[in-house]
């Protein structure tokens, strides 16, 4: 077995790489294998054979409850700690105590601080937006704290009693308008966390060759949680990135000291020099916008809630979720969790009918990831040839002008032959 580990800050990969998997509940027993014929091919034909996947199963979910007992059992921590690179289909969250979400147990464990979600149209998908071309974006979601740390208390209980009393009393809050009836939570957001993720953002705009990053919140409302964020992340791109970037707070202030003039003429000569444009938005007025002005925005950086109703939103307007990539990631480590963004849908499980293509181009990061793009190239193309033949599965041909409608074995050896 073959591992991928971090040298002097970058990934090194071996020819032959083994990936831990785990095959997911529901639907997952389904799109895991034909995402892993499809890369399997892929691969062999980008690299004429040299380089390889050993697929390692390691187990999560219902399947591990099965047999081990356990719904994250320890082996498959190792195994992600170890190897560094997974990838992972749909789970079931755990009825009862224990694990809130075994996904968010995952991010938190092994600090993969960055939900990657990179959105775009394919030519073909039926969309309910008038021209889904223009939505090209790449959400990094923080991913480890906001609300998603999992810091609450049930109304009614001795814990949320004692919660409140301290927040009367030591506090001095009087702002709890239902106290006896009230659960509550905590929201922390950091500086370390805010700041890492910004970053991450940047640099992949600088890398991607991408024109800004724009920061979203409701620093309007929360200003030292969601406030904070918006401070410290044009801090990071203040004094990190100062000659590679230019920020909405640099042209205000010279539009104060200058006028409007000379902070419209300093903001074209950044774009002109390629510098990455760093602004902000408050996230209601940037949901709004993802409709209206969708190519104002290309790399967005966001807090945990908010990534999660903005990723959504933006796979609709492409086509849904089904073809909404996604991927968990720990820039400083290299740890990276790529994962379908989709349920295990019990309800059509077994029969023939899931999309596989979250998975697939959850997939496909994972080769760019690597740093095997040709293999992933090869994937994308193949998608695009067939959604603009409208040839898909059901949820998406049923939209389109004489679609195709294929099963899921069918539609991926229809990708595989497509390479």
């Amino acid at each position: 077995m073959s591992k991928v580990y971090m040298q002097d800050g970058r990934l090194v990969v071996p020819d032959c790489v083994t990936v831990p998997f785990i095959e997911g509940d529901g639907v997952g027993a389904e799109i895991t294998p034909v995402c892993q014929q499809i890369v399997n091919e892929a691969v062999k034909q980008a690299y004429s054979g040299k380089r390889s996947i050993e697929w390692k199963e390691v187990l999560a979910g219902g399947k591990a409850f099965e047999q081990t007992g356990e719904w994250l059992p320890e082996a498959t921590m190792d195994a992600f700690r170890e190897y560094l690179i997974g990838i992972k289909g749909p789970l079931t969250t755990p009825v009862g105590g224990g694990i809130r979400s075994l996904n968010v147990a995952l991010r938190q464990t092994l600090d993969l601080y960055v939900c990657l979600r990179p959105v775009r149209w394919f030519r073909g998908v039926v969309s309910p937006v008038k021209e889904p071309e223009k939505v090209d974006m790449h959400i990094f979601r923080e991913n480890t704290e906001d609300i998603y740390a999992g810091i609450e208390w049930e109304q009614g209980t001795p814990e949320a009693k004692k919660f409140y009393a301290f927040l009367r009393d030591e506090m001095g809050v009087k702002k709890v308008r239902f106290p006896e009836t009230s659960s509550f939570g905590v929201k922390p957001v950091s500086v370390e966390g805010t700041k890492r993720l910004v970053r991450a953002a940047i640099l992949y705009a600088l890398q991607h060759k991408l024109p800004s990053v724009t920061l979203v919140h409701k620093g309007n409302i929360m200003k030292f949680t969601e406030g904070g964020f918006k401070r410290w992340g044009y801090e990071v791109a203040e004094t990190e990135f100062a000659d590679r970037t230019f920020t909405m707070n640099q042209y205000n202030q010279l539009k104060k000291d200058s006028g409007e003039a000379s902070a419209k003429a300093a903001l074209t000569d950044a774009v002109n020099a390629g510098k990455v444009i760093i602004k902000d938005c408050i996230a209601d007025a940037f949901l709004q916008n993802t409709l209206l002005i969708p190519k104002e925005y290309s790399v967005v950086a966001t807090l945990n809630l908010n990534g999660d109703y903005i990723s959504d939103q933006l796979a609709a307007m492409v086509g849904g979720i089904g073809i909404a990539p996604g991927a968990n990631i720990n820039y400083l480590t290299g740890h990276a969790i790529f994962e379908a963004t989709h349920g295990t849908a019990p309800d059509i499980a077994g029969k023939n009918v899931v999309n596989p293509c979250s998975l697939l181009l959850s997939s496909v990061m994972m080769l760019e990831y690597l740093g095997w793009k040709e293999a992933a190239v090869l994937i994308t193309n193949a998608l695009e040839k067939l959604f603009g033949a409208g040839v898909a599965t059901a949820d998406l041909a049923r939209f389109m002008p004489a679609g195709k409608a294929l099963g899921t074995k069918e539609f991926g050896q229809r990708v595989v032959e497509s390479l």
